[in-house]
């Protein structure tokens, strides 16, 4: 636990939700002015028949509240819906150049783009273009261009059908080229999971939390980044589930809340503690606090067979699983004295943890990207289903492993395709279906593209949503090679910093939002999308478009393919983007076992759920069993300690959603109006001899020669372990090395950052 006195931090000393979340979205509606229908739109989001939330991936219950929207899909809602137009007329009146010295938020707020642009290179400006000038200029390069060269990066909003109809253009083009926004945070996931347990996504289903009897986070901010899930936290801890966390952060939303939908609650203020135990850990202390709680199993086994009782599983064991002697072995060995000084932790701590643990029949882990983004990253998870495994909480009710994924359907879009590893699609399947020879080579994942890019070896970057330059560690150097690829094509609803760096030839392409009619047709369209625990549910947009030139990302996404590829009977490029419906009979004859009866089953109410090998005790993996992994190192940083060198984690604000910012307010830490900050505890602001209000500089401690810094940061006295300081994504970002990932899956290690504190001379 913290020693830091409350009195020298900046907090939040409120609940989450609460009158607080209420004023949070009163405040963006005030600034965004949504259009008319935003309140209809609203009471439809992540209900069946509805329309389904752009923001994080949680599940969409079948029971659903009077008000199924929490304050970040509010606010994504409303910025979607802004009276603000981005029109032609704006781009007249600046240049390029001129544009990039604006930040993220005041880009964001020009409002939704409405017309297709084309980079003017000398007049450094992007000009209006007809739709059909765009495709043709964009299919006449790509034909021009080794397709080997080319990466299609897909952000992880866009809808099931999108994303298949995008992989399999990609495909049909020539490459395997198809890294999306998963690369940067959960890749490690896809990667760990696969390995050990042959599945790569969690087991856990929605009903599983209504019967667990404990709950463990790690490094996962729901109060922030999926706040409808606070719903179903508090509602397991009034029925007696105990939920335990451990995060370098005191995040509010763990710790307690109040629903906004329940009146006695909002008058009284009475709030529901969740978090029975909270442990800040130490950035990457995580492996180590794992090993701890195992120990402490095996202790408690131990002395329950004195009795002829049993607390690991070993039934289980035996026949689901292989290499538990050797890390039983590893866990023996390992001292709590070094469990201690890598976690920050006392063993007093992690042994009450372990307590909670070993009393629960049935337990359900949670995670995000404080466990992902790591050099070691693959370790912490291996480590932690470990425990999982040891108590057989793997393919049984109410158990499980569950990580939180963040944009909507960044999940699905791997389930359909986009994915630069072949292994992981049916390509025998496509070929016998589109009559053609899928490539078969391995293509490049975001790490993999960034080196391509800065080696001159690849040529053009087509991005399907997101902000790509802002979301990549190593920012300075991408962007100075950027402008030397031959062609940039953006296809998004706003303008961000990735559509102000651009190749030779370039096109801003604006698309309908997902809560808009796509007017194609006349009529609603339906789409669909993966949440995290596996579940496919259906969309329909109703609102009128922000503008009559806009087209849906399918139809974009067809019309380019028509554009660059020869003639092919099977390929109906024009039907599927009129006609959502056959893409999903495409989909479920690709992917026949997880999409049966698709369209049939579209508004299942609370989603279908497509299946998960390891729920049923299937394991896909080398040796067909559940895999234990022993661990070789106890910090997951991948540096050494060394005095002066700090663990930088970078974070999301409360008026964030990835790189989109809403504002400046960071309600649930107590920061408001600013952005350039350095947060540390007061013990290191001592240690360092810095001022609280201090303008400092952080440069990256990689040892690699490289001068990477940010500065101008405001210090910020912040409850933190000793050792790190934090900071907001992507302002960040610059300081994070391209060789700084996962070692596995290359997700960049952006939670434990070596950099080093300057101060002004």
């Amino acid at each position: 636990m913290s020693n830091t006195s409350d009195k020298e931090t900046v907090q939040y000393d409120g609940p989450a939700g609460g009158w607080g979340s209420l004023r949070g979205i009163s405040r963006i509606f005030g600034a965004e002015w949504p259009t008319p229908g935003a309140l209809e739109t609203l009471s439809r989001q992540n209900k069946p028949g509805g329309f389904m939330c752009v923001s994080c991936a949680w599940t969409k219950p079948a029971k659903y509240h009077t008000f199924e929207f929490c304050e970040n899909g509010a606010k994504a809602t409303l910025w979607e819906l802004t009276t603000r137009r981005c029109t032609p007329d704006f781009f007249a009146d600046h240049t390029i150049t001129e544009l990039r010295d604006w930040n993220d938020y005041d880009l964001e707020q020009q409002g939704r783009l409405t017309h297709p642009m084309r980079l003017d290179r000398a007049q450094d400006k992007y000009v209006p273009c007809s739709w059909e000038e765009a495709f043709a200029a964009i299919g006449a390069e790509l034909k021009a261009l080794d397709p080997k060269s080319v990466v299609f990066y897909a952000s992880g909003r866009a809808s099931l059908e999108t994303s298949y109809l995008y992989a399999l253009f990609a495909r049909l083009y020539g490459t395997n080229n198809l890294p999306d926004s998963s690369n940067m945070c959960h890749e490690t996931t896809s990667v760990g999971l696969k390995k050990v347990i042959g599945a790569s996504v969690g087991t856990s289903v929605f009903e599983d939390f209504s019967t667990c009897d404990a709950i463990f986070f790690f490094g996962q901010n729901t109060g922030t980044n999926s706040p409808r899930f606070l719903h179903d936290l508090q509602a397991a801890v009034k029925r007696g589930c105990r939920i335990v966390t451990f995060n370098p952060v005191r995040e509010r939303g763990l710790e307690r809340m109040i629903s906004p939908q329940d009146p006695v609650a909002m008058v009284s203020g009475h709030a529901t503690e969740l978090s029975c135990q909270y442990h800040q850990v130490k950035p990457g202390g995580d492996i180590a606090v794992l090993l701890g709680l195992c120990k402490h199993v095996l202790a408690a086994d131990d002395a329950a067979q004195a009795d002829n009782r049993q607390v690991i599983d070993r039934a289980f064991i035996a026949e689901h699983t292989v290499g538990f002697e050797a890390f039983e072995a590893r866990v023996r060995q390992v001292e709590w004295a070094e469990i201690e000084a890598v976690s920050c932790l006392t063993r007093a701590a992690i042994e009450a943890a372990g307590a909670v643990y070993v009393e629960a029949d049935k337990t359900i882990g949670i995670y995000g990207m404080g466990l992902t983004q790591h050099v070691h990253g693959f370790e912490n998870i291996a480590t932690y289903m470990n425990l999982l495994l040891m108590k057989g909480n793997i393919g049984r009710k109410g158990a499980g492993m569950s990580p939180v994924r963040g944009h909507s359907n960044v999940q699905g879009q791997r389930t359909v395709g986009i994915a630069e590893k072949p292994e992981l699609v049916p390509l025998d399947r496509l070929a016998e279906l589109f009559d053609f020879k899928p490539p078969r080579e391995k293509g490049m994942n975001t790490v993999e593209a960034c080196e391509g890019i800065l080696k001159g070896e690849v040529t053009a970057f087509i991005g399907l949503g997101g902000n790509f330059l802002r979301a990549i560690p190593e920012q300075r150097a991408i962007e100075e090679a950027w402008p030397r690829l031959r062609l940039t094509v953006q296809i998004a609803t706003k303008l961000n910093r990735g559509h102000l760096i651009n190749g030779e030839v370039a096109s801003l392409l604006p698309c309908l939002g997902r809560s808009e009619m796509d007017l194609l047709t006349g009529k609603p369209q339906v789409v669909s999308m993966e949440d995290s625990l596996s579940s496919v549910h259906g969309s329909v947009g109703k609102r009128k478009p922000a503008s009559d030139q806009l087209k849906s990302e399918i139809e974009i996404v067809s019309r380019i393919a028509q554009a660059t590829l020869p003639e092919n009977p099977k390929m109906m490029w024009s039907r599927w983007a009129r006609d959502t419906a056959l893409v999903r009979d495409l989909i479920e004859q690709t992917y026949p076992d997880q999409f049966k009866d698709f369209n049939a089953r579209i508004f299942t109410p609370g989603g279908f759920y497509r299946g998960n090998s390891a729920r049923e005790r299937q394991w896909k993996t080398e040796s067909g069993k559940a895999e234990f992994v022993t661990p070789e190192m106890l910090s997951a940083t991948g540096f050494d300690a060394a005095p002066g060198r700090m663990s930088l984690i970078t974070m999301r604000s409360n008026d964030q959603f990835n790189t989109t910012i809403y504002g400046y307010s960071d309600r649930l830490r107590g920061i408001e109006g600013k952005r350039d900050v350095l947060l540390i505890s007061p013990r290191e602001i001592e240690r360092h001899g810095l001022t609280v209000g201090e303008q400092v500089t952080l440069i990256t401690d990689a040892g690699d020669g490289i001068d990477r810094r940010v500065g101008g940061l405001e210090v910020l006295p912040f409850d933190l372990p000793d050792g790190c300081v934090g900071g907001y994504y992507p302002e960040l970002n610059p300081l994070v090395p391209l060789s700084h990932h996962d070692r596995a899956s290359k997700t960049p290690a952006y939670k434990s950052v070596p950099v080093r504190i300057e101060r002004a001379v």
